[in-house]
């Protein structure tokens, strides 16, 4: 059987890879528009996306680099709820069924009502959540509102957790998140960790997909670490397009997709 990406996308047309190599973009929703953000999730998912992250904007994001905090910043000014964000999702069911993911901070999350938030991601079609500002140690705070919904909460694993590798991967759901490199979201010219060395640890306890975010933004980057990883995620790079180009963007977009699809594949 050819390995799916997604255990729980099994029957989906964009779990099913070639060769078990997935393409994972990211978009601030709300930047420049929700409208405009659920047309870019479309066209990434028509030009070769196998999951895409949104991002739920946040006034304090400690996780990302200055592109994504500004986009972050544009579209809380433009008026990007959590509402919105929600309903803008429930239209974008209607015309793909890529799994799509939240990256969000847990304080948006606390304030909506954790019930009342992972109820919502189940009912228009939100396949998982990622919260990089909340410890592996702490996640049981969501986690029975998570699986009550069918929500995924994805683990991240950077560099730096060494001896809590086996027991993150043990117990990951979805797929894990492998962060690159130190420090905050960025496209980097290089990327000197041995992630090799991390992921075959993570391989050795993990039952589900691995996948390398943070600072790659190039298609020989993402072809390379494809060689040792499942997927690859491109958050800042589809997000400096979009800063460029605004409503725009779409063709940029579709076109940086489609290259680093190729890239990952090949």
């Amino acid at each position: 059987m050819t390995r799916r990406f997604l255990p729980k996308f099994f029957l989906l047309p964009y779990g099913t890879l070639p060769n078990g190599k997935a393409f994972i973009g990211f978009v601030t929703a709300g930047d420049p528009t929700l409208e405009k953000t659920a047309e870019l999730i479309i066209t990434m998912a028509n030009s070769g996306a196998d999951l895409v992250e949104i991002g739920i904007p946040f006034s304090d994001p400690i996780a990302e680099g200055v592109g994504i905090q500004n986009a972050n910043i544009r579209a809380l000014a433009n008026g990007a709820t959590t509402d919105g964000i929600f309903a803008m999702v429930e239209k974008v069911r209607q015309k793909t069924q890529v799994p799509l993911v939240f990256l969000t901070y847990i304080n948006p999350v606390l304030h909506y009502g954790y019930e009342r938030f992972f109820a919502r991601c189940q009912k228009v079609g939100i396949d998982g959540i990622i919260c990089p500002d909340l410890p592996y140690e702490e996640k049981e705070e969501i986690a029975a509102f998570a699986a009550c919904h069918q929500v995924d909460i994805i683990s991240l694993i950077a560099p730096t957790s060494e001896d809590r590798i086996q027991k993150i991967a043990q117990e990951a759901q979805g797929f894990v998140y492998v962060v690159s490199s130190m420090g905050v979201t960025g496209m980097r010219s290089e990327i000197k960790t041995d992630l090799k060395s991390i992921l075959q640890i993570v391989k050795q306890y993990a039952k589900v997909p691995t996948a390398v975010g943070f600072g790659i933004n190039t298609p020989q980057q993402a072809h390379k670490i494809a060689q040792i990883a499942d997927g690859v995620i491109v958050g800042s790079a589809i997000v400096k397009i979009i800063e460029q180009y605004g409503e725009a963007s779409t063709e940029h977009v579709a076109a940086y997709v489609r290259s680093m699809k190729e890239a990952v594949s090949s």
